[in-house]
Formats: C-alpha cells, structure tokens, sequence
C-alpha cells in the first residue's frame, strides 16, 4: 500500500510581508497623515522603545543605545506638527509613560520652551513634575491624571508663593500663602485650611507690616470671626499708629465660641 504525505501548507505571503511591515525595534523619523513624526523604538506598532535623543543647535540627533526593546517601554520623541510641541522621554505601549518633558514653541522667538518636566502616566502628568505657566510663573509638586493634586508648591507671577496641599487643580486642605510686599522681608501671610482654592475653616493671618496676627475663622476667603492681636509690633515696619486695646468683654472666648459655632452649624446640616 503506497504512504501518501500530506503537503505541507505553506504560509500566504501577505501574512510575511505584513509582519514585515509591522513597526517593532528601532526605525528612523514615522510621520502620521497629518505631519506629526516620531523618532524612537517600537513594539506591536506602538511607541515603545530605546532611543536616546538630543539637540545640536537646532537639529535632533539621535543616538542609538545597545538594549533591547523591553517591556518596561523606553525612549523616544515625538513632534506634532500642528502646535510644533515636542515631547522628549520616556514610552509605553503608544502612551507617554514615566520621566519626560513637555516643550512648547515660544510665540515670539519660536523657539522651544519647556512647558512640563516630570513624571507622566498613561500619557498624562502624574507623580512629581515642574509646570511653566509662564517666565516668572510654574508649580512644582505633586500631579495626578493632569491635574495638582498631593503636595505642591506653586510660584505666582506677581511673587506670590503657595505652599501646601492641592486637589483637583486647587489648594484644598493645609496650606501657606505668602504674600509679595516690598518692605517686609518674610512678607505678609495665611496659614490654614483650604477648600476650592479660598480660604476655608481655621486659619491665621500675618499682617507683619503692621506687626498684627490675626487668628480664626474663614469662609470662600472672607474672615467671618476671630481675634486680632498686636504681633512683633515694634519691629514691624509700618506699625499701627496705636496697640490694639484690651477687650472688655467679660466672656471672650465664649462670644467666640459661639460665633463659631454657627458658623459650622450650617455645614453638619449639610453633611
């Protein structure tokens, strides 16, 4: 009885040429449809690699390094074309994912500015990172998703200086505001609670201009009841033309007490 073999099947040739054509390991500049263009490494067609890149002048040299493409991403830039915003860090699976920075062209000279350096998740600034709104203007701390959120210190562009906590974009929870004013070296300043952005609940206020502190009660920024009394007085450098007076009211902390008390009364109510 003769053997017969089965023919062996051979594999169709587009599937080798499209696994050919599959973007994985190193390649040269991949421009998109609209412009945009990425120098880097890949894995599965996605931004994923080892690549190191940096400038001379005004042109981007890219500089192989000896790894191979690991699942942990690697390095790669990326430039769009329509906003001119340069990315240059770290990549995984398509997304921006670890240290990298952000840089944008300057209206006026054109040239780049770095916008963000830092740490990003999932294409988004999350973990600590340095954000430029401006010459004079930027925050550095803690983001999460875009946002500032955990621990942050932000620097205004009229010398203002918050330091503390943020949620949602916002100081939300404890935090320092100090205030520019020229004579005053330590400047003026709040210490206190935080919520959307405005001062909230128990706080303090230095008025070291005029040597005065001011300790209590906040809602949406404006300072519902508390005690002011003379601070450093003698050393601040517009003092009061006379000391604040001693109060004569027989009960102090419990008229306090009690303002504070209604105060706080509406938000249980709405707890």
């Amino acid at each position: 009885m003769p053997v017969t073999k089965c023919p062996r099947k051979s594999e169709p040739l587009w599937k080798g040429w499209d696994r050919k054509a599959q973007k994985n390991g190193l390649r040269h500049q991949v421009f998109a449809v609209n412009g945009d263009h990425y120098v880097g490494e890949w894995k599965g067609n996605l931004k994923h690699g080892d690549k190191h890149c940096c400038k001379e002048g005004d042109r981007l040299v890219s500089t192989v390094l000896a790894k191979p493409v690991l699942d942990k991403g690697g390095k790669g830039t990326q430039v769009w074309r329509k906003s001119g915003a340069v990315y240059e860090g770290d990549w995984k699976f398509g997304k921006r994912d670890g240290y990298g920075t952000l840089s944008h062209p300057d209206p006026e000279t054109g040239k780049l500015r770095r916008v963000y350096s830092g740490w990003w998740k999932s294409d988004k600034k999350s973990g600590y990172g340095i954000q430029f709104f401006g010459p004079k203007e930027y925050y550095e701390g803690e983001w999460c998703s875009n946002q500032r959120s955990g621990w942050g210190r932000m620097y205004y562009s009229n010398g203002d200086i918050y330091e503390g906590q943020w949620q949602n974009d916002k100081p939300e929870g404890e935090g320092m505001l100090r205030l520019i004013f020229s004579v005053v070296e330590n400047r003026n300043r709040y210490e206190g609670g935080w919520e959307r952005g405005m001062k909230n609940g128990h706080g303090r206020f230095f008025y070291l201009d005029h040597g005065q502190l001011f300790e209590g009660f906040w809602v949406d920024n404006v300072a519902k009841c508390g005690t002011m009394i003379d601070f450093g007085r003698d050393e601040a450098p517009e003092p009061t033309q006379f000391p604040i007076p001693k109060v004569e009211i027989l009960d102090p902390d419990g008229v306090l007490k009690e303002a504070l008390d209604k105060l706080r009364k509406p938000e249980e109510e709405e707890d």
